[in-house]
């Protein structure tokens, strides 16, 4: 009993010593996500409770006054709104990348353009496209013989936009890592589900989502925390209003009076994303798909 004992701790330590290279290898990393990362987050998280030098939640029983709720709400629905659709529309892509075809090198090539557009640019070119005189927009309209429309004429309009440019510019990044998945699938697998019988959408339900569920939650949760953090696609084409948290967050720091009110607001968009982030990796974690 006590040389198996012995001999776990001999393991123990070899192991020790075997992953010391990659630990000393990993300090730069790991300074600097504590440095620029965790430290200012916790700086903020704690200024967010001070008033006039002593702790309190006065911040935080003002921010409702100052639009907490609108922006809550605002920045749910362009974040979820734009992933659902870029997780669809990549979908789509990334399974038409994969089938060979004449013509898919140039096919791939056009896909991956929108995201090497930076989003200050992208955001400047949606906004020419939906001007209310001289548009692209309404210039397709009037061609076809419809009136033009004033494109940011509500708040629903304005987020709808800031969600059409954000999954435009975004969709090739989530197309790019699904793509991934399917091109381990092997072809076999479908071949033999369909010589048993199996039609489209079964072999879409029991291989195609099962080879990609793993990714699917890499892609959610990369570009989740992503739009949760979106700034300057809506501050470029709708300003301050309505408003975003992240816009909440920028408009009160610009302010030394409401300074605090932003590290609030900012705290409070750190546990959104932070509940968001555990939530996707719960359902959608790789210890599930590894068995």
């Amino acid at each position: 009993m006590e040389s198996e004992f012995t001999e776990v701790n001999k393991r123990k330590i070899r192991v020790t010593k075997k992953h010391l290279i990659y630990f000393l290898f990993s300090l730069p990393a790991i300074a600097y996500v504590i440095g620029l990362s965790i430290l200012p987050a916790l700086t903020v998280v704690y200024d967010s409770f001070l008033v006039n030098g002593n702790l309190s939640i006065h911040n935080y029983q003002s921010l409702p006054s100052y639009g907490l709720y609108s922006s809550i709400g605002n920045t749910l629905l362009v974040s979820v709104g734009a992933l659902l659709i870029q997780l669809l529309l990549a979908l789509a892509i990334a399974m038409v990348m994969v089938k060979p075809f004449k013509g898919s090198k140039i096919f791939s090539t056009i896909v991956i353009i929108p995201f090497g557009i930076s989003t200050i640019v992208s955001a400047f070119i949606f906004s020419l496209i939906f001007q209310n005189i001289g548009g692209f927009a309404n210039g397709v309209l009037v061609f076809f013989g419809l009136k033009p429309v004033v494109w940011f004429s509500s708040s629903l309009s304005d987020l709808g936009i800031v969600m059409f440019s954000d999954f435009w510019k975004n969709t090739p990044l989530v197309a790019l890592i699904l793509y991934g998945g399917l091109s381990s699938v092997s072809p076999s697998l479908y071949e033999a589900a369909s010589m048993d019988g199996a039609g489209p959408f079964s072999r879409f339900r029991h291989i195609t989502l099962p080879a990609l569920a793993p990714l699917i939650s890499i892609a959610l949760l990369v570009r989740g925390v992503s739009e949760f953090n979106i700034f300057a696609l809506p501050l470029v084409l709708i300003g301050y209003r309505p408003l975003i948290l992240n816009t909440l967050i920028y408009e009160n720091y610009s302010t030394l009076a409401t300074r605090p009110i932003s590290y609030a607001a900012a705290t409070v968009l750190l546990v959104i994303i932070m509940v968001y982030a555990i939530f996707v990796l719960r359902i959608g974690g790789a210890k599930q798909y590894a068995q």
